[in-house]
């Protein structure tokens, strides 16, 4: 006992010493500064893995959405041509789905039936786009598949959705997904069947890859704007048009924001600032002088007008500006503001054909009917009085070119955009297949399918996808 008092008064005489003492304080402060590092650098590694995580998820997300709605084409396909293109993507988007799966702090076990079906559906559609590029029509089992491939794909996005709210919300974060969400992925996918997956493998073949070798002409390249018509204006002229636009009387400043050359539609810029204290920007076409885009903002009340009311506004405001004859196509509403996209229609001796490509879009406050904004680059870009060929292939030639499943709703002659900057003449089928709405364009001169879009009705609007 005394021999352990002697050596606790030792250290202390020792920690008396000056010397001894800054050693150890040193030491303190190295520990602790040891220790803030590498807390940070753990705090960074995980700020960086989450981040790393999130990026993949919504990846995910993305891509899974993409193998349904591509899915859901196929199921209405008529043409092997047109089905070998969206069974391709179905394809592609599954291998994409797949690789960003892995990459979640997920156990493989526990998502190996999520990752079985994004396989098989990958090789699955590859499988039957290459009997679409033999010219061989789809059987009524291979739609059987894809619709039973589909309905699970739906499910599997459902899912994704919900958990991409939980995580937006903080009610699930990645340290707690790794033993939570595989549980929510295996029971959402358990409906997938071993006995669905045994039938689709049977059809399952090895596989290189696609070369596409896509129709291209070099004009193609410089498009004429068709709508940009008229001389070149200058500053002055462009900002007299802004203030007819707004209206002397409410504007308080017009600041000059000059002119964008370097662009595909050289235009003159304004900031206008209005007597209501509310800000616009608007852009003016240096040639003709044509409002490109307008668009200002602000705290929109409670709503007092319907749909039907402020489509008319946007129609008699088109007709005021100088573009008539349009008509509303699909629309989106957010926060009080309701966006709609307008078409031209052009008379023919077959009734009204609308033209796709003339698109102008206008933003509309639902509290009192202001139109808030404006944009025209796609009527700028295509306007102009087409050459109307003679139908050569009837509405009722088409519909025999349609899936058989497809409910028609409605029909018309439309003109409707390529990626090669084109347009095709067709026949507008609007249908359902089960609970999915479709739009199928059927060329009104040859027969052929053009394309497939998948219509979703969202509570903010229509859209298609």
């Amino acid at each position: 006992m005394g021999k352990i008092r002697e050596k606790i008064y030792d250290w202390k005489n020792r920690l008396q010493d000056r010397h001894m003492l800054t050693i150890v304080v040193v030491t303190i402060i190295v520990i602790v500064a040891m220790g803030l590092y590498i807390y940070k650098r753990e705090r960074d590694y995980r700020q960086m893995a989450e981040n790393n995580y999130n990026m993949a998820f919504f990846e995910l997300v993305d891509y899974v959405q993409n193998v349904e709605t591509y899915l859901a084409k196929s199921l209405i396909s008529s043409t092997p041509e047109h089905g070998a293109e969206t069974l391709t993507h179905v394809w592609r988007e599954a291998n994409l789905a797949q690789s960003y799966l892995a990459r979640l702090p997920i156990g493989s076990n526990e998502l190996a039936n999520t990752s079985k079906f994004l396989n098989q559906v990958s090789d699955y559609s590859f499988t039957l786009s290459r009997k679409n590029i033999n010219n061989e029509n789809l059987t009524q089992e291979d739609l059987g598949n894809l619709e039973q491939l589909h309905d699970y794909s739906l499910e599997l996005s459902n899912t994704l959705n919900q958990l991409s709210a939980d995580m937006n919300e903080g009610r699930i974060k990645w340290g707690e997904l790794e033993q939570k969400a595989g549980s929510v992925f295996a029971t959402e996918v358990s409906n997938i069947s071993q006995d669905s997956f045994d039938t689709l493998e049977e059809n399952f073949h090895e596989y290189a890859g696609l070369i596409y070798d896509g129709a291209f002409s070099e004009h193609l390249t410089s498009v004429e704007k068709k709508g940009l018509t008229g001389e070149n204006i200058s500053e002055e002229q462009a900002r007299k048009i802004t203030e007819e636009y707004y209206g002397t009387d409410k504007i308080e400043e017009i600041t000059s924001q000059g002119l964008s050359e370097n662009t595909d539609m050289p235009s003159y810029s304004f900031l206008v600032t209005l007597k209501n204290k509310q800000t616009a920007n608007i852009s003016i076409s240096q040639k003709g002088g044509h409002i490109v885009y307008a668009n200002s903002n602000r705290e929109v009340g409670d709503r007092t007008i319907s749909y039907e009311r402020a489509d008319e506004l946007g129609k008699e405001f088109l007709q005021s500006k100088n573009f008539p004859n349009m008509e509303e196509t699909y629309y989106l509403e957010e926060e009080g503001i309701l966006t709609i996209n307008y078409a031209y229609a052009q008379d023919s001796t077959q009734g009204k054909v609308i033209m796709y490509p003339d698109l102008i879009k206008l933003k509309i406050a639902l509290d009192n009917g202001e139109i808030l904004g404006i944009e025209t680059t796609g009527y700028l870009n295509c306007h102009s009085e087409r050459q109307i060929p003679e139908v050569k292939i009837s509405s009722e030639q088409a519909k025999q070119n349609l899936n058989p499943n497809l409910n028609i709703e409605s029909e018309k002659l439309v003109y409707i955009p390529t990626q090669f900057k084109t347009e095709i003449f067709c026949w507008e089928f609007k249908g359902k297949v089960k609970d999915t709405e479709f739009l199928v364009y059927i060329n009104a001169e040859t027969g052929k399918e053009e394309d497939v879009l998948v219509i979703k009705d969202t509570p903010n609007g229509i859209l298609t996808m």
